[in-house]
C-alpha cells in the first residue's frame, strides 16, 4: 500500500514538473512570436462565436460588442509650457500701467486625450504617435473603468504609430485583420473616444484606399510635389525636401472626431483593419473624411518596435516625382502614371540594381503604381535585405529590376518625456531598449546590459546626448538586462536622483545622473 502511495506521489510530482516546464517553454515560445501569431494562439484557445459579415442585414451589434471592450481611452499630461516672452512682457507692461500688482504665475500641466487598441492580452496597446508624443504621464482607462499608467515602448513618427504598454494580464483584444482585403464601399466601424465621450461607435463605408494627404511631417519645408520616403538625398539641389513619411491611408466616412486618434477601424467581422489617425476638415470636426493607417503596415511597425526597440526600415534609395499631366508636360514625357526618378542615393539599393535618373517606376511587385502611396506602403512593410521587383519605363521600353532594400544609416529621433511613477520615469528617459545577447555581453566584456535602440527628443537620453547604440549596464547600481529591470531600478532613487551607467558606442564609459522626482 505504501509503495502504491509513493508511486502515485511520484507520478503526481513528475506530472506537475512536466506541466511547469511545458508552461515555461510555452511562454517563451509565445513571447518570441509576432503579435499576429500570438493572436492566432489566443483565438485558437479562446473559442467564441464567429462574427459573420453583416453586409446583408446591416447589423453591427456583434462587431461593436466584440471590439468596444478592447478600445481604450488615453489621457496624457504635458509639462506646463511657458508663455512666449512677448506675451509675458506685454502682460507685465499693462499690469504696471494700470496699477496691477503682478501675480505669481501658476504653471498648470496641460492635458490631452486620445484612443488606443489593445492587441495583446498582456497589455500592449497601439495608438498614434501624436497621441503620446512628448507626454509626461500616460493614463489608460479601460472600458470597464480600470485605469493604468502606461509607458512608451517605442514610436514611429514616419507612420504616426506608437506602441505603449500597461502592466496587466488577461485583457480583451481586437483581432488583427487584413487591410489588403478591405474593399471600397465595404461597411466599417470607427471605435474610439471623441470629445472625451468614451466607447463611441460610428459606422460608415470605406471611401478610398491608398490616400496620401501630406499630414505626416507636414511641418517640413519644401516642394510638396517632391517626395522621398526611401532614404536620405545626397547631391540633389533640385529636390530640397527629404520626407520619410509613409502615408497610404484608408479613407472612410465613418464619423471620426478629435479624440478618435489611435482608435480602431474595424470591419463587420470585428477585425482591426486600421488605426484612426486624421480627419480632413475646415472646422476641426467631422466633415465626412476620416483617415486610418492600414493594419498591414502597422503590424510590421509594431512587431519591430517590440522586438528591436525601433523600426527596421528598408529603403529603395531613390528621390522621385509623382507624375500627373502637369509634371509629364514639364518633363516632356507622355505617360502620366508612375514615379519619375529625380535622383539616386549614392550606394543605395536602386543605384546598385541599375535604376537610373529619368526612369519611370510603373509597378512594384507587379502592382501598378498610380500614386506614391502605392509604393510607400509596400516598401514600408519590408526589412533591410528584402527584395522588391520594380517595373521601370526607360527610353520607351519596359524593364523589370530587382532591388535589395538598404537600411537607413541615420538613426531616427522621436519623442516622449517626464515625471513620478515607474511608467512616468521610464517615459522620462525618452528611449527604447533591446536586451544584449550573451555573445554581445562577452564581446563588450560586460555582465549585464541593454542596447539603446531609439532616442526621442526632449527625454533624458536626448538631453545628455546619449546616442543610439549605447549600452546601459546599470541604473542606481542595479544591473539591467531588460525593461523589467529598468522599471524596478528607476523607482529606487536616492534623494530623487537616478544614476545611469553604461558604455557609449565608441567604448568610453559614462555615468549620468538626472532629477527624477520634482
Amino acid at each position: 500500500m505504501r509503495k502504491i502511495g509513493l508511486t502515485l506521489l511520484t507520478a503526481f510530482v513528475g506530472g506537475a514538473m512536466a506541466l511547469g516546464t511545458y508552461k515555461v517553454f510555452e511562454d517563451k515560445a509565445v513571447n518570441s512570436m509576432s503579435f499576429e501569431d500570438r493572436q492566432k494562439v489566443y483565438f485558437a484557445s479562446n473559442k467564441s462565436a464567429a462574427i459573420t459579415s453583416s453586409a446583408g442585414e446591416v447589423d453591427f451589434t456583434q462587431a461593436a460588442a466584440a471590439v468596444t471592450p478592447a478600445v481604450v481611452y488615453i489621457r496624457t499630461t504635458y509639462s506646463a509650457t511657458a508663455s512666449s516672452g512677448r506675451d509675458q512682457q506685454m502682460e507685465d507692461l499693462f499690469g504696471q500701467m494700470f496699477g496691477q500688482r503682478a501675480r505669481p504665475r501658476q504653471s498648470q500641466p496641460q492635458m490631452a486625450s486620445g484612443s488606443g487598441v489593445i492587441i495583446s492580452p498582456d497589455g500592449y496597446i497601439v495608438t498614434n504617435n501624436h497621441v503620446v508624443e512628448k507626454a509626461d504621464k500616460i493614463t489608460v482607462a479601460l472600458n470597464d473603468h480600470r485605469t493604468y499608467q502606461a509607458k512608451v515602448i517605442g514610436t514611429d513618427p514616419n507612420t504616426d504609430l506608437a506602441l505603449i504598454k500597461i502592466t496587466a494580464t488577461n485583457l480583451p483584444i481586437v483581432k488583427l485583420g487584413n487591410s489588403d482585403d478591405a474593399r471600397v464601399g465595404e461597411w466599417v466601424l470607427a471605435v474610439g473616444n471623441p470629445f472625451n465621450l468614451t466607447s463611441t461607435v460610428t459606422a460608415g463605408i470605406i471611401s478610398a484606399k491608398g490616400r496620401n494627404i501630406g499630414i505626416i511631417g507636414s511641418d517640413d519645408n519644401g516642394d510638396d510635389e517632391d517626395q522621398n520616403p526611401f532614404g536620405p538625398t545626397r547631391n540633389a539641389p533640385a529636390v530640397p525636401k527629404v520626407n520619410k513619411a509613409i502615408e497610404s491611408f484608408i479613407q472612410t466616412d465613418a464619423a471620426i472626431n478629435p479624440g478618435n486618434s489611435g482608435g480602431a477601424l474595424v470591419n463587420t467581422k470585428g477585425e482591426l483593419i486600421g488605426i484612426n489617425s486624421a480627419i480632413a476638415s475646415h472646422t476641426g470636426s467631422y466633415e465626412g473624411y476620416g483617415f486610418a493607417i492600414p493594419i498591414n503596415l502597422a503590424k510590421k511597425v509594431l512587431d519591430d518596435i517590440e522586438k528591436y526597440g525601433s523600426v527596421k526600415r528598408g529603403y529603395i534609395g531613390v528621390n522621385f516625382l509623382e507624375l500627373n499631366e502637369d509634371a509629364a508636360e514639364r518633363l516632356n514625357i507622355k505617360t502620366t502614371n508612375g514615379l519619375y526618378v529625380n535622383d539616386l542615393v549614392a550606394g543605395g539599393g536602386a543605384e546598385q540594381a541599375g535604376i537610373r535618373k529619368g526612369d519611370i517606376i510603373t509597378k512594384v511587385d507587379g502592382t501598378t503604381i498610380y500614386e506614391s502611396s502605392d509604393l510607400q506602403e509596400r516598401v514600408g512593410r519590408l526589412q533591410p535585405g528584402d527584395k522588391v521587383k520594380l517595373t521601370v519605363l526607360r527610353d520607351g521600353s519596359t524593364k523589370e529590376i530587382a532591388v535589395t532594400l538598404k537600411g537607413d544609416a541615420v538613426a531616427a529621433k522621436t519623442t516622449v518625456a517626464r515625471t513620478k511613477s515607474a511608467e512616468e520615469l521610464y517615459n522620462k528617459l525618452g528611449a527604447s531598449f533591446k536586451p544584449l545577447s550573451q555573445q554581445e555581453k562577452s564581446k563588450l566584456h560586460v555582465n549585464s546590459g541593454v542596447v539603446v535602440t531609439q532616442v526621442r527628443s526632449g527625454g533624458f537620453f536626448d538631453e545628455t546626448e546619449t546616442p543610439v547604440g549605447s549600452v546601459i549596464t546599470s541604473i542606481n547600481k542595479q544591473p539591467i538586462n531588460g525593461i523589467a529591470d529598468i522599471d524596478k531600478a528607476i523607482t529606487n532613487t536616492h534623494n530623487g536622483m537616478v544614476t545611469i551607467t553604461g558604455v557609449y558606442p565608441d567604448g568610453t564609459s559614462f555615468n549620468n545622473t538626472f532629477q527624477a522626482q520634482n
